[in-house]
């Protein structure tokens, strides 16, 4: 299949863009983001996207660093895009934090995709990566015990990370840059081995294709995608049983019984029905949830599942920014407050199944959520003026939804605005009072994106603009009076 027509299949197979999408291109100057930066160019001027400009992060870990900035402005200024570019000692960074240099660079790297997004007014950003990066990420995960989870390697979609070049082998986009004459830069750190991925490229990955398998990057690369659909799937499940529980908590519990500001309670009962795989991936989402933000891993899990058949009925263990405690016959899982909340800035996160309905005692509301067909929104294309019901467009919201409370960093596109707003200024500007704004209920969908501020406004892409459109209705009910 020819190059442009696999990325086209890409990006249509997994809605990373559509006409009206501004993408953002990070491009370090190797062949695959010099590449990817054409075949966006391309897209843009047959209408299937907007290019929004062109980042570039120096790490400054190479005498050539310069160099290479500098070749990615003038490829920039070539097509008459935006360019915004940021340096940052990546190797003061590892020092400092007590970071692999590789994870320091991925970390600095991504914040400023953050921070240049905003910049440029870009919807998503994408990058390079390609076939044979996935295989090289699914043998690294493999090597250091990786589950399903990362096992799943690179997503094609990940929040406002997208990866049109996924699908693509990186000779392919060699010949498509050869063909054209188009040049780009070489690291030459690529060839030093002792980086684990770089020895994974040069030595690993030859030594099966040579003695095991001469398509050993398809296998793996198809292996990844399977882990992932089989994630999707089991946090699919999970989603439903603890969105079930939370909406039987009052009559029986399940999985979820309890939520408090600083604790959840899991149902033992319950959690000893489950399969042994879904059970794990429960208690992992609540540890995670628990640990504020902290990485929670196997030995973590491990310890807590262990609970489950311990002998001691008041048995607990220490993780990561929280305790896991048997009781009775539940377990119940506390922050320790080590993430420097104060007052009542506690966190919430709910599932909310399509249709349902979940009730948040944080804030004493319900947030309830239905479908309707196309044709139903019609009468809402003019505003109602209550706005305790919103109604968004069913096909615009991706995946589970959920909800919760705001979190820092958090924007979204008013309607009527031209551009995003920090959640905050929103509420300032509301004169929403300060002790309540922790207890806004956000509806957001499974990439997080904020469809709902319940009770203010919704997101202006979720906004319903054709009659024949099919639509959620979502609703804010008071349950004894909102706080």
């Amino acid at each position: 299949m020819e190059l442009l027509a696999r990325v086209r299949r890409t990006i249509r197979d997994h809605d990373l863009a559509r006409p009206a999408t501004r993408v953002a291109v990070a491009v370090s100057g190797g062949s695959d983001s010099v590449a990817l930066a054409h075949v966006v160019r391309e897209l843009d001027a047959a209408g299937e996207l907007r290019a929004a400009g062109i980042l570039h992060f120096n790490h400054q870990l190479r005498e050539a660093a310069d160099r290479d900035e500098a070749f990615v402005a003038d490829l920039a200024a070539s097509f008459g895009w935006t360019f915004v570019a940021e340096r940052a000692d990546v190797g003061a960074l590892k020092i400092r934090e007590r970071r692999s240099l590789e994870d320091a660079a991925r970390t600095a790297r991504h914040d400023f995709f953050a921070r240049a997004r905003e910049r440029v007014d870009a919807d998503v950003v994408a990058l390079g990566h390609t076939r044979d990066d996935q295989a090289e990420t699914f043998l690294l995960r493999l090597i250091r015990g990786a589950g399903p989870r990362g096992l799943a390697s690179m997503h094609p979609r990940h929040g406002v990370i997208i990866r049109p070049l996924i699908d693509c082998r990186r000779s392919e986009l060699r010949g498509y840059l050869d063909d054209r004459h188009i040049p780009y830069v070489t690291d030459e750190t690529n060839e030093d081995v002792t980086i684990a991925r770089n020895r994974v490229r040069a030595e690993l990955i030859p030594l099966l294709e040579q003695r095991f398998n001469p398509a050993i990057v398809e296998v793996l690369a198809d292996e990844a995608e399977l882990a992932r659909e089989e994630w999707a799937w089991m946090e699919g499940v999970a989603t439903t049983e603890i969105a079930e529980a939370a909406e039987a908590a009052e009559t029986a519990e399940k999985y979820l019984a309890v939520r408090s500001p600083r604790s959840l309670r899991l149902s033992l009962s319950q959690l000893r029905d489950a399969p042994v795989a879904l059970r794990r991936l429960i208690v992992w989402r609540a540890m995670t949830e628990a640990a504020s933000g902290r990485p929670v891993g196997f030995d973590h899990v491990r310890a807590a599942l262990q609970l489950l058949d311990s002998s001691r009925p008041d048995a607990s263990v220490d993780a990561p920014g929280h305790r896991v405690q048997r009781i009775g016959d539940t377990l119940v899982l506390t922050n320790n407050g080590a993430s420097g909340g104060s007052g009542e800035a506690s966190g919430f996160h709910y599932p909310l199944s399509v249709p349902g309905e979940v009730r948040l005692p944080e804030a004493r509301c319900v947030v309830s959520v239905e479908a309707a067909p196309a044709g139903a929104g019609a009468e809402f294309l003019s505003s109602s003026g209550d706005e305790t019901v919103a109604i968004v467009r069913r096909d615009v919201c991706l995946g589970p939804l959920a909800v919760r409370n705001r979190r820092p960093g958090d924007r979204f596109r008013p309607p009527g605005l031209a551009g995003r707003k920090k959640l905050q200024d929103f509420f300032v500007d509301r004169k929403v009072a300060r002790h309540h704004r922790d207890a806004v209920p956000i509806v957001v969908d499974e990439r997080d994106r904020i469809v709902w501020v319940a009770g203010y406004a919704i997101d202006d892409q979720f906004r319903v603009t054709d009659p024949t459109q099919a639509v959620l209705i979502l609703r804010l009910k008071p349950e004894g009076g909102c706080a």
